[in-house]
């Protein structure tokens, strides 16, 4: 309504001044050419007015003219860029698709339209890689990392080149490379990390998780779990050449991971070995409660150099219950009972694990008890030859290995932190008699569950 008022006042003040010019007294002479014109002052402005725009719409229509071929160039350009675009969006649909082939025709074509476009070029290198090209895909690569917007992409793809054709030493160039262009990219953190870790360099290590940002909880934990372990890796490696630099590493390790008991037990031997006995039997006391993990029942038991079997009994009886309700706990009770000859006590701690699948330490700890109480050399052979058959105690296991001690990385992949305490699973047959072979092997194995000594992590 509003601008229906304006338009009619408007068009009104227009023809009230229309009106009003062509009113206008007097008139205008003109000579031109010997003829004299003297139309009046309102037929004049009229005139002018019309011949201003009659001007002014021909030049529009031969700027129009003039400007043809370059608008014309211009639309064609708009247009390839359109094509350009679409071919470029289309690649990337293909490679996500998985049709590597059509993604690089698409690249390619991309390329002639947009031959500024970065990201076709970036396109066809990936999809080189994905046909296994390698050698174009590492020169598109190459040429792209001269470029600041395309350096970072440029070093991933090589760096999973690099991986693809199992060049280690080059992948991880190419990472250190890209992380030092921008650290907070996670594929280079994770590259360089695993590097150091799995060449020792645990204070780099160490170092470089430390002033990683980590936002949210779960992060926060991983990165606790992280410096925990590498604290004790440090440690571990400087433990008996400099053992208050291997306990100020153990201290912050325990105070990161409470019941990590790696650190614990470095932390209680270094204890021991200072003559400082009731500190490590205290923090000996506080993982056994938190963990129950065998190893840290027998360090407790030899907290005390020299100390007799009678008295490592004593004290694994102070820290263990006269029947404990834990197997790890049972065990260590049994081997400081038959180290002190104490059948009776030894029998007893296992009578509540002599179900009908006890496990390979239960059978072999029984096999000890009925050979060296009764010297029953054929119920000692009946329990060896379940032993063979029985289920595997908890040991350090990281992808397939296991170990005594524990290690900060796996053996096979240098993963940081892959070994865990639990019992490896394996098939055996049930329809054979033990053999000679196997008798010894379980012996060996046995032995360190017998004689754990103190330095043993």
């Amino acid at each position: 309504m509003t601008r229906l008022i304006i338009y009619i006042a408007l068009s009104l003040a227009i023809t009230a001044g229309a009106t009003w010019l062509i009113s206008l007294p007097g008139t205008l002479s003109i000579d031109v050419a010997g003829y004299r014109l003297q139309p009046g002052l309102g037929a004049t402005g009229v005139a002018l007015v019309l011949t201003i725009t009659l001007s002014i719409g021909i030049w529009a229509i031969v700027r129009r003219l003039i400007e043809a071929p370059r608008r014309l160039a211009r639309m064609a350009r708009q247009r390839r860029k359109d094509i350009g675009v679409e071919a470029l969006s289309d690649s990337i649909i293909a490679m996500q698709a998985g049709d590597a082939t059509k993604a690089r025709r698409l690249a390619r074509e991309a390329q002639i339209r947009l031959p500024q476009n970065a990201a076709a070029q970036l396109l066809e290198a990936r999809a080189d890689l994905a046909l296994g090209d390698l050698g174009p895909a590492r020169e598109h690569y190459r040429a792209l990392i001269s470029n600041d917007k395309t350096s970072l992409a440029a070093l991933a793809g090589l760096y999973e080149q690099a991986q693809a054709q199992g060049r280690a030493d080059a992948a991880i160039t190419f990472a250190r490379k890209a992380h030092e262009l921008s650290p907070a990219i996670s594929w280079s953190q994770t590259a360089v990390f695993d590097d150091l870790t799995r060449n020792a360099a645990w204070a780099e290590a160490l170092e470089m998780i430390s002033v990683q940002p980590t936002p949210g909880r779960a992060a926060r934990a991983k990165k606790r779990r992280k410096q925990a372990v590498l604290h004790t890796a440090i440690a571990a490696q400087c433990e008996t050449t400099d053992p208050d630099l291997a306990m100020s590493h153990t201290t912050a390790a325990i105070k990161l991971q409470p019941e990590f008991v790696p650190a614990a037990l470095i932390s209680a031997r270094i204890h021991t070995n200072r003559g400082e006995t009731r500190k490590a039997t205290s923090l000996l006391r506080r993982m056994w409660r938190a963990t129950s993990h065998p190893h840290v029942a027998t360090l407790y038991a030899n907290a005390q150099p020299g100390s007799s079997a009678i008295e490592r009994l004593k004290r694994v009886r102070d820290l263990i219950e006269s029947n404990p309700a834990e197997q790890s706990g049972a065990i260590v009770l049994v081997r400081a009972a038959i180290d002190a000859y104490e059948w009776s006590t030894a029998r007893n701690a296992l009578a509540r694990f002599l179900g009908t699948a006890p496990s390979q330490a239960v059978c072999m700890l029984m096999a000890e008890i009925e050979e060296g109480q009764n010297g029953d050399q054929g119920k000692a052979r009946e329990w060896l030859a379940r032993a063979v058959h029985a289920p595997r105690d908890p040991t350090w296991i990281a992808d397939g290995v296991t170990s005594n001690e524990w290690e900060p990385v796996s053996p096979v992949t240098g993963k940081l932190d892959a070994f865990e305490w639990i019992a490896p699973v394996r098939a055996v047959s049930t329809t054979r008699e033990i053999t000679d072979s196997e008798h010894s092997a379980l012996k060996t194995e046995d032995h360190f569950t017998r004689t754990l000594p103190p330095s043993t992590t």
